[in-house]
């Protein structure tokens, strides 16, 4: 993706704790010739490769359904890439103390976004795919007041769930981080945009503000 450098983030924490935070991925491959897009939930293991070796970029987990065609298609001469998108709003020139002063602005997009790139490893052995579901439910569902686990369903009907689904795995090769947040206007202009983004309703806009005044007292 282009990367204008002002708004590059290269820290490979804050690039996996982004995609901890925003699990649901889209994994674009290549298969037949064909760029096809799927939208899935996947877990990063920061720590671990599919080797179990450290010190690696990470390893994301997820399934697709088996019947996906993935498994007979897939190039898997070229890596597959997967996007994660974080909080992301319109910015309006209204909110820009610098309108008043000169009037050179322009509406634009602020937005945060990590590519992962990698290859993918399938996985349809049972106790794999149980670890699997166990890790991405308890991750959903904690901090609910009456958390479901697989437990609670009927094991055979599980058994049966598992036989429709395949475990995908891609050990991450590099990561890509977008924080474009307004870090390339002023103080002044920044501090408009904190404004005029928390006073717009919905959770879109004060996640946004919080990046914004994140970044703005992280460069002051």
């Amino acid at each position: 993706m282009f990367q204008p450098p002002i708004f590059r983030e290269e820290r490979v924490d804050v690039l996996q704790q982004m995609i901890q935070a925003h699990p649901f991925a889209t994994l674009i491959t290549v298969q037949q010739g064909q760029i096809v897009a799927d939208h899935i939930p996947l877990l990063i293991d920061p720590n671990l490769s599919t080797q179990g070796t450290q010190g690696s970029l990470g390893t994301l987990r997820g399934h697709i359904a088996r019947g996906n065609p993935i498994a007979r298609k897939l190039d898997q001469t070229i890596e597959l890439l997967v996007t994660f998108n974080g909080p992301h709003h319109y910015i309006t020139p209204s909110w820009y103390q610098s309108k008043k002063e000169h009037g050179k602005v322009v509406p634009t997009y602020n937005y945060i976004v990590v590519h992962a790139r990698g290859k993918i490893k399938l996985h349809q052995d049972s106790n794999w795919l149980l670890e699997h579901l166990n890790e991405l439910t308890n991750r959903h569902e904690k901090g609910r007041q009456d958390p479901w686990a697989i437990s609670d369903a009927p094991e055979d009907f599980i058994a049966n769930q598992l036989r429709g689904i395949t475990g995908i795995e891609i050990e991450i090769t590099s990561l890509q981080g977008t924080w474009k947040v307004s870090q390339n206007k002023t103080a002044a202009d920044n501090n408009g945009v904190c404004s005029g983004l928390k006073s717009q309703s919905g959770q879109a806009a004060h996640a946004m503000a919080v990046c914004v005044d994140a970044r703005q007292n992280k460069q002051g």
